[in-house]
Order: C-alpha cells, then sequence, then structure tokens
C-alpha cells in the first residue's frame, strides 16, 4: 500500500512515445466500457471526473480465452494495488475494466495465460468496496480467465496473519470463486494462500499467491505445494516483500520480505521471479538462492501516481526461445482514450518508460529450472533412421573412436545410405596426423553423437579433408528434380578470418570454366558450402539452367556454437535453411540440378582454379544428401 517514506499504517519497514499511440488503435475494446470523456485539468472537481459509461452486463464482443499452450511466447499480467479506486464513497471500476477488458481483447495476440493482482484491492476492506470491484473480476470469471488475488494490508486487518476468519476480502475472492477457474490449484484452509497452474511453452508453470501475512501454516501449506510439483517453475506473488526508497534505487527486502525469503524461498529453487506490490517506486533486484541460482524479486506499485495508477498493469512477456521476459507498464483505461482530448497528466501515463518499468530480463530458462526440471539429452538415433527416401549420401562420424584421436592415413568414412559414396582422408603434404581428429563434440538434435575436428588454416596452407573416390555413384547426379544438403558444424573460440575464412563444409571438384559456365570467375568452383569472413555460411551453386553461380547467403555465426544447415532446392528455387529458420538472403533466381563434371565431393576442403586452397577449421558432424526436397519438418533436427 505505501511507500516507505509515508507509512499510514504504521511503522512496517526498515530505516510518451509514438509506440504509444500506435498500440492506442488496438484498444477500441476496452474504450467502449469506460469513460470517453477526457479531463479537463489536474484541478477537475472530483465530481466531474470520468465514469463509467457501460453497464457491467454489456455484452463482451471478444474471443473466448484460448492461450496457445505450446508457443514459446506468452504473458503473465500483473495488477498492482487498486484501493484509492475503491475508497469508500469514492468508486471508479472504469479503470480496472479497461486493464481487464484489455486481457479479453488482447488474449491471443500477446498469448495472455494469467493475470496477478498482488493485492491492497481496496482502501479500507470493506463490502461496499469489494462490491465493485468483484463485479469488475466478472468479466474473467465468463470467459474463465485464469487469475489469482491476494490480500493487502488494506484489505484485512494489517495486525493478523492468515488465521483472521472470515472478512470481505474472503468473501469476494476467495476459494469459492477461484475454484471455478480452469488454473485454480488449491487453498490453505483459511482461504487467504492460494495457488495456480497454467500451461505455456510446452510446461506447467505455478504461481504461488501468499497471504499479507502467512502464519507458520501458511507457510508450510506453501513448501508442501512446492513439493507437489517438483518440476514445475514457480512465480510467487504476495503483497510485501521489496522495496526501494528512491526512484532507480535496486530493491532491498523489508523485514517481513526477508522472513520470507530465509522460510521459504531461499531454500526452494523452483521460486525464480517474486512479484509484489504495496511499495514505491517500482524497483527491482536479484538475489542467489541457497542452490546458487538467481531469483529475480520485482516490485510494482503506481498508486501514487495520477488517478491511484489507473490500475496500471505490468505485462511479463516471457520469451522461451530469446531467454528474456519483456516487461512492460501500461494503462490501458488512458491508452483506450487516447484518440479522445487526454489531460496533461493522462498524457505523461499513458504507459511508464522509467527503467524500472520498462525493461528485459535475460534468463536462460533451460539453465535456470536445469536443477529441479533438467531437460534430458536427446539420444542418438539410429543411421538406419535417417534414411529417408531419395537419401543418396549420409556420413557421421560417431563410433567407438576415441575423442582427440588423429584420424590417419588409412582413415575411412563409409556411406550409411548403402550407395557406396564412401569418404576417404587427404592432407596437405607435411600436415601433421592430428590437424584431422575425432570428437565427441555435436549438435543436441545430431543423430550421430560424434563429429570430425578439421584444423585447417592458411597461410601456410596445412590440414586435411575428405573426398569421395573417383567414379563415386555421388559425383555424377545432377539432381534435376531438386536435393537437400545437410549439415552440422562449429566454429571454434579461435576461428580467425584472416586465417580460416571460405574453409568448405562441402564442395565439389571442377571449375566453372571447366563446366562451361561463361559468366563470373572461370575458377571458381562449381559447387561450395562455404563459411565466410563474416563468419557466416555460402551455398554457391552453378544450377544446370544458368550461365554462372547463384548464392545463397546465411548470417554470422556465434562461435563455439553448435549449427545446422539445410540447402534445398524444389527443381524452382534453392533456399538455405539455419537451424530450421530460412535465411534472409536466398535469391528468386530460378535454379534447376547442379552442373558437374563427375568429379569428386569434398568434405572439409575448397578448390580454387582445380587446386586446393581453403580448408575447414572447426567441427563437421552428421552430412546427409538427399535427391528431393525435405520440408523442415524431416530435417535431422526435427
Amino acid at each position: 500500500m505505501c511507500s516507505p517514506l509515508h507509512q499510514p499504517d504504521g511503522p512496517l519497514v526498515p530505516g510518451s512515445s509514438r509506440r504509444t499511440f500506435l498500440r492506442a488503435t488496438g484498444l477500441a475494446g476496452a474504450a467502449t466500457a469506460t469513460a470517453a470523456t477526457g479531463l479537463a485539468s489536474a484541478a477537475t472537481p472530483a465530481a466531474a471526473l470520468p465514469q463509467q459509461v457501460a453497464p457491467h452486463n454489456a455484452p463482451d464482443n471478444v474471443a473466448s480465452w484460448r492461450p496457445d499452450t505450446d508457443s514459446p511466447r506468452f504473458t503473465v499480467v500483473v495488477m498492482p494495488d487498486t484501493q484509492y479506486l475503491f475508497d469508500g464513497a469514492s468508486i471508479n471500476s472504469a479503470p480496472v475494466e479497461a486493464s481487464l477488458r484489455y486481457i479479453l481483447d488482447h488474449g491471443r495476440d500477446e498469448n495472455i495465460v494469467f493475470l496477478s493482482h498482488l493485492g491492497d484491492l481496496t482502501e479500507n476492506g470493506q463490502p461496499g468496496e469489494f462490491g465493485p470491484l468483484s463485479k469488475a473480476f466478472d468479466l474473467l470469471d465468463r470467459r474463465r480467465v485464469g487469475y489469482s488475488v491476494v490480500a493487502g494490508n488494506h484489505d484485512i486487518k494489517s495486525s493478523t496473519d492468515d488465521q483472521r476468519g472470515r472478512t470481505p476480502y474472503l468473501d469476494a475472492f476467495g476459494p469459492q470463486r477461484l475454484r471455478r477457474l480452469p488454473t485454480f490449484g488449491g487453498a490453505t484452509p483459511d482461504g487467504y494462500n492460494t495457488y495456480h497452474l497454467f500451461r505455456a511453452a510446452g510446461r506447467e508453470w505455478l504461481v504461488l499467491a501468499l497471504d499479507w501475512r502467512p502464519s507458520a501454516a501458511g507457510l508450510a501449506w506453501a513448501r508442501d505445494v512446492i513439493a507437489e510439483h517438483p518440476k514445475t517453475p514457480v512465480i510467487l506473488t504476495t503483497h510485501e516483500l521489496v522495496y526501494a526508497d528512491n526512484s532507480g534505487d535496486e530493491a532491498e527486502f523489508s523485514a517481513h520480505g526477508k522472513h520470507l525469503w530465509d522460510e521459504l524461498i531461499a531454500g526452494h529453487d523452483q521460486i525464480f521471479l517474486t512479484l509484489n506490490g504495496h511499495y514505491w517506486p517500482a524497483a527491482r533486484t536479484t538475489r542467489r538462492n541457497d542452490a546458487g541460482h538467481d531469483v529475480h524479486l520485482h516490485i510494482t506499485n503506481y498508486q501514487n501516481r495520477y488517478y491511484g495508477g489507473s490500475a496500471m498493469i505490468r505485462l511479463y512477456r516471457f520469451d522461451l526461445a530469446r531467454n528474456t521476459i519483456d516487461v512492460e507498464t501500461i494503462s490501458p483505461w488512458i491508452l483506450g482514450r487516447a484518440g479522445d482530448r487526454l489531460n496533461e497528466l493522462e498524457r505523461r501515463e499513458i504507459e511508464m518508460t522509467g527503467s524500472q518499468d520498462l525493461f528485459s530480463v535475460p534468463l536462460d530458462f533451460e539453465r535456470r529450472f536445469a536443477g529441479f526440471a533438467p531437460v534430458p539429452a536427446r539420444g542418438p538415433r539410429p543411421a538406419a533412421k535417417m534414411l529417408v527416401p531419395g537419401t543418396v549420401a549420409y556420413w557421421r562420424f560417431d563410433g567407438s573412436h576415441q575423442s582427440g584421436s588423429p584420424g590417419d592415413a588409412a582413415l575411412r568414412v563409409p556411406d550409411l545410405s548403402g550407395h557406396r559414396n564412401d569418404l576417404m582422408r587427404e592432407a596437405v603434404p607435411g600436415s601433421p596426423a592430428e590437424t584431422l581428429r575425432w570428437s565427441d563434440s555435436h549438435h543436441p538434435d545430431q543423430p550421430g553423437h560424434g563429429s570430425l575436428y578439421f584444423d585447417g588454416s592458411k597461410p601456410p596452407l596445412r590440414g586435411a579433408y575428405l573426398r569421395t573416390a573417383n567414379g563415386a555413384p555421388l559425383n555424377a547426379k545432377t539432381f534435376r528434380s531438386g536435393y537437400t544438403v545437410e549439415a552440422f558444424l562449429r566454429l571454434p573460440a579461435d576461428w580467425d578470418a584472416g586465417r580460416h575464412a571460405w574453409g568448405a563444409v562441402l564442395g565439389r571438384r571442377g571449375t566453372l570454366g571447366a563446366g562451361g559456365k561463361t559468366e563470373g570467375d572461370p575458377d571458381e568452383p562449381l559447387l561450395t558450402l562455404s563459411v565466410s569472413d563474416g563468419p557466416g555460411l555460402q551455398w554457391a551453386a552453378a544450377p544446370l539452367n544458368q550461365p554462372g553461380l547463384v548464392t545463397n547467403w546465411g548470417h554470422e555465426l556465434e562461435r563455439e556454437t553448435w549449427w545446422h544447415v539445410a540447402v534445398v532446392n524444389d527443381g524452382r528455387h534453392t533456399t538455405m535453411y539455419v537451424d530450421g529458420c530460412p535465411v534472409a538472403r536466398n535469391p528468386a533466381t530460378r535454379t534447376t540440378g547442379l552442373a558437374t563434371l563427375g568429379l569428386p565431393w569434398l568434405v572439409g576442403g575448397y578448390e580454387y582454379g582445380g587446386v586446393l586452397d581453403r580448408l575447414m577449421h572447426g567441427w563437421l558432424g552428421d552430412i546427409r544428401i538427399v535427391e528431393r526436397a525435405l520440408p523442415v519438418r524431416d530435417f535431422m533436427i526435427a
């Protein structure tokens, strides 16, 4: 409820952007249920403040609430202290309704999965204050939108804990109401502590909603709930936990917050994020728990802002694909009327853009959750399962080889497709055997759990490579009906453009000039999948129907990271994919087949003018060539 500098309940603690207005065009649903009249000035009498103009039972012309539970991106909405909007005879539900309608209107495009109210719903905890707020939340009840609430010190008698008995708060928002929602998990016998479960990003998440002052029994119950869901990440919500004295300060524990940390949070690794209101200004901090992992502790409360904070909401946009939580704070009530004449204070508060209101939290979810929910490593897959129809060559570098041992002169890698396109080792004269060696390193989704490390460089040219035998069936293939070429690769930390650029993952002997191509450098090879000086991937191949090379370019690759590349031709166009995603620079040029002189294919080597010129520096994993276009779902990483 309060700032540490303003404590009406006694001592509780120690010692507009352009994007904003663009967003407003999508908030008509929120605006229809709220006041459409702007405030003339900050000095407008209370009786003239905007009032709700639509009845609570107005029809909700919104789509049903159906979150996408498999998408790696989802949103949790947080609503802090709304008490000044429900204060005795001063009641205005419109801002809260606008925020709740935002959830309904944007549930699909934001993939909103849950709402958490952080307490101090009302100023005095009286039935007459809870009644209008309860009606507003009917909007979510009718759509069965999952949400949680907690009691703040203004909702109940602040000197009591969760054994206080029946209250207007409990009558309005107790388990008897919440259990009708699909996300409700359970509650303490007293009803003041609840937990909630939702599915998002393909897994279960738990919201633990704790009372203003949970008793010892309440904390024991919380521990039991976590123990009953041992692999579930937990977001803890409560009214008081951390605070900051001044804007920009790092948040610190209140006395009660330190009690919760010591008794519950620190010892339970599943709790990775805590959310609380009560104090202002907004702030955050990160603390290490007993397992040595980060716990993010955030306070959000805007009741000190204009119009009691106008029921601002905070959007926690989880993005597991980017390992980030993007946080934004907005007022749907003001945004919904942005096309009207807003007063000066409203224009300031359409959205909050300070560093504690609009920010991102980098979070490697898999690593953070590994202590209690490790993702099992994908096991190797039999070579036979990789032989999709049309496979003409498949090489992998796993087996009984000792990691780090050299690939000697007798090295031969069999073609597991059965088409006799085996690979044999070749080396630059004078290069030590260690320039080609076996490795256990592999892409996490690679079928074969092994690779070869190519330690090539120039100048001087040194290293080793592999090639198909003269007369191997693959040498003569022209792939008129299409093809898919796949490979796994990883570049080491010491990869340097000056010494290692243009080392090839895969190539074909024979020059453009010898192949009768009339455009481009006649000494360039007919085909190469190389690592450019970016480093990025380049597929440069001479189709049957073009007078020179047609080139696909990938983006810059991070070193010390395994990548999967696929080049797919459907008989008309060629598309490069990196980790199953199409790159930007895929030319629209019509490309049919691949020109050939019937000469060997190279793995890890690049020729210029018919002479070995560059060698791979890095790891290569499984390589597969298929004489048809494969969809992404059939790539080796699928």
